[in-house]
């Protein structure tokens, strides 16, 4: 497969460059060095602070290493060799000593430089194509913040210099849509020390947010959810109850009450679980579908944070479905539909994975067979491609992951759907069957924005803060060209505001220009130039910002297309 070659061709390097390290700064401790899916990185721990300003020399040093054509020779050795090699090398050392003693170790050398790995490799250092060093991070030894912060140094590799320029430049493109700078300056959330990945929301981002939530729930009324509101805090029994504890506790935050623990929710499904026990249910209340914009709280290290995408705080655009088991094939390919009904709204296309079973689950292996088919059978119907992944599942159930590839075609992890068999045996669930017989629901989870937060992060960058009319914080900049046109820009913006377009007037002293140039970094979709002719003929000069065409129309005929295009929900990002 090419995605195997180009993963050899990048461990590979990853070699080569933790070679020329070690020609530059001797005392460098090696820790691991993966190809990863945008390049490789190598963990190391060394004296010196690395920066970007040292990339040239290592690269310079890399290139050396690739023109002398240095072929990578395997070899297999024993733990006690392995131990003797790597004597100046404590972690390698560690890794070493964590393997049974009868297992095969193997190395590969190129030049003066060894190291531990399985390969496979590319057969000379002068295979590796065309390589840059991107970034520096920390990164804690094996992941675990009690031990050594180590340093993280990526790189990414080619076969060809058009394949590494495409990909620097869709680099550099994404820099420009990073929506943590674009939410400051748009004016969408702020992160505050006080509360560390905790974001804020602005007025312009409120909007946003409140348009999103709008057409979730006119969506979901269509599809006859009923919405819910659960506490964002419980007492922490519930969570024993529900399996989060022995899954999850590490994950979330807990208070005492009344010398009661509770513990803030990390997932919405117990407090659904609880509006069901309610009353009574039979045949006929099924399919029951709970809706509820949830706010959830989890632990996340503060080296995690990044802006709306990695959040300790985040709202669940989730759904639990009660249903009799012979339902479930339906109520499945009901959720696919909705699914497909909102990406198609913003213009996303998306891949499928199917996860299994994980070794920490609740339940048997016939309950999760049947569950996994169950959602095999939902997508094979709606003829959907899909790829599964072994083990990674929830811990009460298989899920299908709905990934999304955006305008510079990264992928997201966004929506999902579970079944789930365990939740409702550990509380206890019931309803009266059409024999008259007590029988236990299946449960169906759901989320499609996933994170609120996070999916107006995706969005910001998909749109590079173009947002289409209909999200657009300000849909409409009113210009005038001198104080006489003041008047009537006021009046037209009262118009537009009172026709439900989201209207500002600008009546600064600046010129023209500078004003139109203000509503073009605010990625306000048009703009109206009010003169004197336009007041005289009482029309307005429509500039549209993504097309640079300008048209002469009347308020009516504008506000008119403002509504057709908000309605269509039109959405096309734009593109680098």
């Amino acid at each position: 497969m090419e995605s195997d070659k180009l993963s050899t061709l990048r461990h590979s390097a990853s070699h080569v460059m933790a070679q020329a390290i070690k020609h530059l700064y001797p005392d460098a401790q090696f820790a691991i060095g993966p190809a990863i899916s945008t390049g490789f990185y190598y963990d190391l721990d060394m004296q010196h602070k690395l920066s970007a300003d040292d990339f040239d020399a290592i690269e310079g040093e890399m290139a050396e290493i690739v023109k002398q054509d240095l072929k990578f020779e395997k070899a297999e050795i024993s733990k006690q060799e392995a131990l003797k090699l790597m004597s100046a090398q404590p972690y390698k050392i560690e890794l070493i000593e964590g393997l049974p003693d009868s297992e095969k170790i193997y190395t590969y050398t190129q030049g003066d430089f060894t190291d531990l790995c399985a390969g496979p490799h590319v057969v000379s250092t002068s295979r590796i194509g065309y390589f840059k060093l991107m970034s520096v991070a920390g990164a804690y030894w094996r992941g675990d913040e009690k031990n050594k912060m180590l340093q993280r140094i990526y790189g990414t590799a080619f076969e060809t210099k058009k394949e590494l320029d495409a990909y620097l430049e869709q680099i550099e493109e994404a820099k420009k849509r990073d929506h943590r700078t674009l939410g400051v300056e748009l004016g969408l959330f702020a992160l505050f020390d006080e509360g560390p990945g905790f974001p804020f929301f602005l007025p312009n981002g409120i909007v946003i947010r409140n348009e999103l939530e709008k057409f979730w729930r006119e969506e979901h009324v269509k599809h006859d959810y009923q919405e819910i509101r659960t506490p964002i805090m419980l007492d922490e029994g519930l969570w024993h109850q529900s399996g989060h504890w022995d899954h999850y506790k590490d994950n979330m935050y807990f208070s005492s009450i009344d010398d009661k623990s509770f513990a803030l929710k990390p997932m919405n499904c117990p407090g659904s679980i609880l509006v069901y026990k309610l009353r009574p249910k039979s045949y006929r209340d099924l399919p029951l579908r709970l809706a509820e914009l949830g706010l959830v709280h989890r632990h996340e290290n503060s080296g995690n944070l990044h802006g709306l995408m990695r959040v300790r705080c985040f709202t669940q655009d989730d759904a639990h479905i009660f249903m009799a088991e012979q339902q479930t094939k339906d109520e499945l390919i009901k959720v696919i539909d909705l699914v497909e009904r909102i990406y198609s709204v913003f213009g996303f296309e998306y891949n499928i994975e199917l996860s299994t079973k994980p070794e920490n689950s609740m339940g048997t292996d016939e309950q999760w067979e049947v569950a996994t088919n169950g959602l095999k059978e939902a997508l094979k119907a709606k003829n959907l491609d899909f790829k599964i992944n072994e083990g990674d599942g929830a811990f009460y159930g298989p899920k299908i992951d709905f990934h999304l590839k955006d305008s510079l075609n990264r992928v997201w992890q966004c929506g999902t759907i579970q079944l789930d068999f365990q939740m409702p045996e550990c509380f206890g669930l019931e309803y009266t069957n059409n024999k008259g017989q007590k029988s236990t629901p299946i449960m169906i989870h759901r989320a499609i924005f996933g994170s609120v937060e996070r999916f107006i992060g995706i969005l910001t960058e998909h749109f590079a803060g173009d947002f289409p009319l209909w999200l657009a914080p300000i849909q409409v900049s009113v210009i005038p060209v001198s104080e006489k046109q003041f008047a009537y820009s006021q009046n037209i913006e009262a118009e537009l505001k009172a026709a439900g377009i989201r209207a500002v007037a600008d009546f600064s002293n600046e010129k023209l220009g500078k004003k139109l140039r203000e509503s073009i970094t605010n990625r306000i979709p048009y703009s109206l130039v009010l003169g004197e002719k336009e007041q005289s003929n009482q029309t307005l000069t429509v500039r549209n910002k993504k097309t640079e065409k300008q048209q002469n129309t009347s308020l009516s005929d504008f506000i008119e297309m403002c509504r057709a295009e908000i309605n269509s929900k039109l959405a096309k990002p734009s593109t680098c």
